[in-house]
């Protein structure tokens, strides 16, 4: 029998709606199963080559040093794909866990671990219930999953904060809330505003059956300062991280073109008092 999930049916919509939390949460898993083997044949040399990436711009982790002094601490990353991130961090002496709701994600992380030899403890889990002690952890964080995957975000941060020691950090990133104001398009056109960056219903597509597929919530700045907030985090930083010369990719609706202009990412940095 295939390991693979069983294919469905094909998206006809896409647009902005509302829908059930549930049905956008349920989507998020079904969609990361059936995708992972493209997404890490497309994307993965890009995630690996330099071990941990915060986003498209290429911004790394070495470079950019958010989490601090990792050497001996406690690390959870969250919505981990192929765990690039810890595999990184495995090596800088980090004793890390990687997590994702996502089997055949993990699935990638495995196989990775056959290829480089380097193995990270991986864990099936949905980040809003982490199967960890609270105080256990000195950094907790996510480059790009989980949070922008949820309709309920506030609760990511919540058990952040609740594994989080005192002290410690939770730091993620997330397309750069101005960009839902501009279409996900590499070129020019991706230059001029189409929507409204209050709107804040999620991107949804829908097979024939109206079954969502794939959820993608949009929340502003002042959306992730008060969800931090509300989970009891202090916000230290918000990093833009710009277009590098030497990064003539395409990644989606990110690209050189856009980025000399746009921001594409923001990173949030936060830590437990």
């Amino acid at each position: 029998m295939s390991d693979h999930p069983p294919p469905r049916r094909p998206v006809t919509h896409a647009g902005y709606d509302d829908v059930p939390a549930d049905a956008g949460d349920a989507a998020a898993r079904g969609w990361w199963d059936e995708n992972a083997d493209e997404y890490l044949a497309e994307h993965g040399d890009f995630l690996g080559d330099a071990g941990f990436r915060w986003g498209p711009e290429g911004l790394t982790e070495a470079e950019a040093g958010l989490l601090g002094d990792v050497d001996g601490a406690r690390v959870v990353e969250v919505g981990a794909g192929a765990a690039h991130c810890s595999r990184w961090l495995l090596a800088q002496g980090a004793r890390v866990v990687a997590t994702d709701v996502s089997a055949r994600m993990l699935a990638g992380a495995a196989h990775l671990d056959a290829v480089t030899g380097t193995r990270v403890p991986l864990v099936q889990a949905d980040a809003r219930a982490l199967p960890f002690a609270s105080a256990s952890a000195d950094v907790v964080f996510t480059s790009y999953g989980a949070v922008p995957f949820v309709a309920d975000a506030a609760r990511v941060h919540a058990e952040a904060a609740r594994v989080l020691r005192p002290g410690g950090r939770w730091v993620f990133s997330v397309t750069h809330p101005v960009r839902w104001a501009f279409p996900d398009d590499p070129t020019v056109r991706g230059l001029t505003a189409h929507r409204s960056y209050f709107d804040r219903r999620p991107y949804v597509e829908t097979d024939d059956l109206g079954e969502v597929r794939y959820a993608e919530y949009h929340r502003t700045v002042g959306d992730h300062v008060r969800d931090v907030a509300a989970a009891g985090l202090r916000l230290r930083d918000v990093v833009e991280p710009e277009w590098p010369a030497w990064n003539t990719a395409t990644w989606g609706g990110w690209s050189p073109e856009r980025g000399a202009v746009l921001p594409g990412t923001a990173v949030f940095v936060t830590t437990k008092d």
